[in-house]
């Protein structure tokens, strides 16, 4: 498969990381038949998670009917998953795919509390991702928010494939 600016599944950023056989909880939180959910590596934000599907696509339609008909009932589960475990108020759920090397599609799932400041709201939510300002978020915490999300998106019945 092409992607529009000439490269190659092979020149994807995404597809190496989804092949990783013992990932840490924060690059495997949840695994299903058709998409794996992870901590964003780059987050200045405690929680910021995205979910990408398994096989390499570009587009949202691209997506077959069963990728299509697992991804509703899965933003909803790390949503609310997101919501127990960080106490957000809301979650962002953006879908870009145009850095270099990450056109593969993923869903940008941002936990949205009541304080966070004006000036990281809406779409300035990206100001907390991959800010060399800021402190990325330490791998153990990572983690531990995985586990935690990852055992409640259990409770509701949403488990490795």
């Amino acid at each position: 498969m092409t992607d529009p600016a000439g490269g190659t599944e092979a020149a994807c950023g995404t597809c190496p990381r989804l092949a990783w056989t013992s990932p840490a909880p924060r690059d495997r939180i949840v695994a299903t038949s058709r998409f794996v959910v992870a901590h964003a590596f780059n987050a200045n934000l405690e929680g910021w998670l995205v979910v990408v599907p398994r096989r390499h696509v570009l587009s949202l339609d691209e997506f077959d009917d069963t990728e299509a008909s697992e991804l509703g009932p899965l933003m909803r589960g790390v949503t609310a998953a997101l919501r127990a475990t960080t106490g957000c108020e809301k979650t962002y759920v953006l879908l870009l795919a145009e850095s270099e090397g990450f056109q593969h599609v993923h869903f940008h799932v941002v936990p949205r509390s009541r304080d966070l400041p004006d000036a990281y709201r809406g779409a300035r939510i990206f100001g907390l991702l991959g800010n060399p300002e800021l402190e990325v978020v330490a791998p153990e915490r990572m983690d531990e928010i995985a586990i935690a999300v990852r055992d409640h998106l259990a409770h509701m019945g949403i488990t490795e494939a």
